[in-house]
């Protein structure tokens, strides 16, 4: 008997255990999710949100001009203690932001597992900027020898700055421009190094006699090479023998050409994206879908569950969340909470199909005024199928009374207020 006891005893605290251990895993991946939404740039639907992202692009201004600031000895020796605490704190919470991206990074990759998904950001571009927000002031900490090496690598922070994309969808465009025609763009920087180099060792050949310690070797035209092509034309190198002032001009003219090829294909990259966007919106095929707009209260089923869970019929899915004034436009795996206003679509009736919906709202005058839904003369094939009183949705019963407010929706398969002789023939 003993025995019996001590079996079930056990057998209670296996079963009570997964429970908690659900309770627990369920609890750490919501607070996981709501903090990968805090972090996420543009996502201003709760104002921990919204401050977050204030939080962050102030640190990140402060602490530009803290580094910028700090190069002028009359403020550096005025307010350097002042730059180095807030320079202090602004590292502190760009490595602690850095952490938080790594512990949600299964959100931002959530077609791959925690674990690569970890990986993925860390090797991210955004990810070494983030790292490299933080880790070069601490490292003099570890190695003092490389102190002005790693104050370099500190203007990465300004890499931050593009986070700003989130909110102004026209600087999208350049990133789509850049990325579409990274081809041609490497091809003509490939000439311009081409003909950098070429232009070197021709301008070595014909100056080197007469400068022989401006043009000391093959190499050493290439800043005054660099200058031409580029247009830039600082003037501290130049030639001054006839071939080499004919060769220099040449090479200007050719410098002319190298810099018009880059802004030639972002310039029609521009024009392409333009185009196709409104083409897009001009040549589509025009299809009829319809949408519903609920609104989720905290005793709906489906809060709290995500949207593959929520068993929508074939057919119609949840288009659009609308979560404060942030707009989603939800993936499989996102959770929906009390307070969503969802758009769900579904496609619209074909013409083969006669059936219509109608609201009528009812005046005080109205006939229906104080009946039940079951004494109404209406046709055969109409049914009333929802009442809207006072912002609730009714599905009416036989013995429902309609008042004066009310909004009655009819479903029929025949045009409503067709006569019973059409109906009968």
């Amino acid at each position: 008997m003993k025995d019996d006891t001590q079996e079930n005893s056990i057998d209670v605290q296996d079963t009570s255990t997964p429970s908690e251990g659900d309770a627990k895993e369920q609890k750490k991946a919501l607070l996981r999710y709501h903090t990968f939404r805090m972090v996420s740039v543009g996502v201003v639907d709760e104002p921990i949100n919204q401050a977050y992202d204030i939080i962050s692009t102030t640190a990140l201004v402060v602490n530009l001009a803290v580094m910028i600031m700090n190069t002028f000895d009359n403020l550096s020796a005025k307010f350097g203690d002042l730059f180095m605490v807030l320079e202090q704190i602004t590292v502190f919470f760009f490595a602690v932001d850095y952490m938080l991206r790594i512990y949600t990074a299964k959100y931002l990759y959530p077609e791959s597992t925690p674990w690569k998904a970890t990986v993925r950001y860390i090797f991210s571009f955004a990810g070494i900027v983030d790292l490299l927000s933080f880790l070069p002031f601490y490292l003099p900490v570890f190695f003092p020898a490389g102190a002005s090496v790693f104050r370099m690598f500190r203007v990465a922070r300004i890499m931050r700055l593009f986070r700003i994309n989130a909110y102004y969808d026209s600087l999208n465009v350049i990133t789509e421009v850049l990325s579409s025609k990274k081809q041609q763009l490497l091809s003509s920087v490939f000439i311009i190094l081409v003909l950098m180099v070429a232009a070197s060792l021709c301008m070595y050949s014909v100056e080197n006699a007469a400068q022989p310690d401006v043009f000391k070797n093959a190499f050493s035209g290439i800043w005054w090479a660099s200058s031409t092509l580029l247009t830039v034309g600082y003037g501290d190198i130049y030639p001054i023998t006839t071939m080499g002032k004919v060769l220099g001009i040449a090479i200007t003219f050719l410098g002319v050409g190298m810099v018009a090829i880059p802004t030639g294909i972002i310039s029609a990259g521009f024009v392409e994206q333009y185009t196709r966007l409104k083409r897009i919106g001009e040549s589509g095929s025009e299809e009829d879908v319809k949408f519903i707009h609920v609104k989720l209260s905290g005793k709906d089923a489906w809060v709290g569950k995500q949207v593959k869970e929520v068993g929508l019929p074939h057919g119609a899915i949840i288009s659009v969340i609308q979560r404060g004034k942030d707009v989603i436009v939800p993936r499989g795996n996102v959770v929906l909470q009390a307070g969503d206003r969802l758009l769900i679509g579904a496609e619209a009736l074909k013409e083969d199909t006669p059936m219509n919906i109608q609201e009528i709202r009812l005046q005080k005058d109205h006939e229906w005024n104080g009946l039940a839904v079951q004494d109404l003369d209406i046709s055969r094939k109409t049914f009333l199928i929802m009442v809207r009183r006072s912002g609730r949705s009714i599905i009416p019963k036989g013995d429902t009374v309609l008042r004066a407010g009310d909004v009655v929706v009819l479903y029929s398969q025949k045009k409503l207020g067709e006569t019973e002789a059409t109906e009968e023939a």
